[in-house]
């Protein structure tokens, strides 16, 4: 009874689901809406700042390589599969050895750091290879200031010479406009140093003072997260396979091995950490790798 009172009083349509008649639109003719512009294309996919910070602290390292390696490997083996090749946006060098002709006589320098003994010592458990930031991380604060005391004016002051082949390598890649940073184990006052006596600007350029340093694929993750690059498309250039190449294999970049001195023989039975992608015997021949590997015109064309 009490639906039938509502029916009667208020209308059949209201329960019906008949609707009563529209109301007409309302006009502002004097406020006309501007038309809405074309969407932008979708900006290419970036690599996100806090990368670096992800890599150290969220995720363990060692599970993040397999998948930057596969990264890589995959850029590389879809670009030969598809007769094209690999894109590279970005180079990064070592600086000693690499960019210049160091004419530090180290061994010295360490001997006065950690005394004939123990430079000795360190030695024959480095195969030959001393690493003295891995020994002085170790020291107590005041060992370490003095230590550095010893090691930053030499580093600092003694002049190194500039590769023949790198202001000419230099050239090719801003021709290409393929960017160049720089990671050393070297202190920043001789980065400075280098990038006012030879007129060669990279950046960024990490020197020791960046943590942690190479072999851990922090800095150059953190170059390619500044440049908005992501690691596959960045090469990593350096003469040392424990540092450099080491360094660019965890961060899933591409390595070249610059063996001037003739360090190293056979890499056939050297472990994936340790071999890289290219190795050549001076830096003028790293234009026939870039040339034939990679696609520069398109990278040219493109910037």
């Amino acid at each position: 009874m009490l639906i039938a009172s509502w029916r009667s009083a208020f209308g059949e349509k209201q329960f019906s689901g008949e609707s009563r008649s529209p109301r007409p639109a309302r006009s502002f003719p004097h406020k006309t809406a501007a038309p809405r512009p074309p969407l932008a294309p979708s900006p290419a996919p970036i690599m996100p700042s806090f990368l670096p910070r992800l890599t150290r602290v969220l995720l363990p390292s060692s599970s993040l390589r397999p998948l930057l390696r596969s990264l890589r490997s995959s850029t590389m083996a879809a670009a030969a599969a598809g007769g094209t090749r690999a894109r590279l946006r970005g180079v990064v060098f070592d600086m000693d050895g690499t960019l210049t002709v160091p004419v530090i006589d180290f061994p010295a320098m360490y001997r006065e750091v950690l005394g004939d003994e123990a430079y000795d010592a360190a030695k024959r458990a480095g195969g030959g290879v001393v690493d003295i930031l891995h020994h002085i991380e170790a020291w107590p604060p005041a060992e370490q200031r003095r230590a550095y005391e010893v090691i930053v004016p030499i580093s600092s002051s003694r002049a190194s010479i500039a590769s023949r082949s790198c202001p000419e390598l230099c050239e090719f890649l801003d021709s290409r406009r393929i960017r160049r940073g720089l990671i050393t184990r070297n202190v920043k006052a001789a980065v400075d140093l280098f990038h006012q006596r030879f007129g060669m600007k990279f950046t960024p350029a990490l020197s020791r003072e960046f943590r942690p340093y190479k072999p851990d694929p922090a800095p150059l993750l953190h170059i390619c997260s500044t440049w908005g690059l992501p690691p596959n498309e960045v090469m990593m250039i350096g003469d040392s396979l424990k540092d450099d190449i080491v360094c660019g294999k965890r961060a899933g970049a591409f390595t070249c091995l610059l063996d001037e001195a003739v360090r190293y023989g056979s890499l056939e039975t050297v472990c994936n950490d340790l071999k890289p992608d290219f190795k050549v015997s001076s830096l003028s021949e790293v234009f026939s790798v870039l040339e034939t590997h990679f696609d520069l015109m398109q990278q040219a064309e493109a910037a």
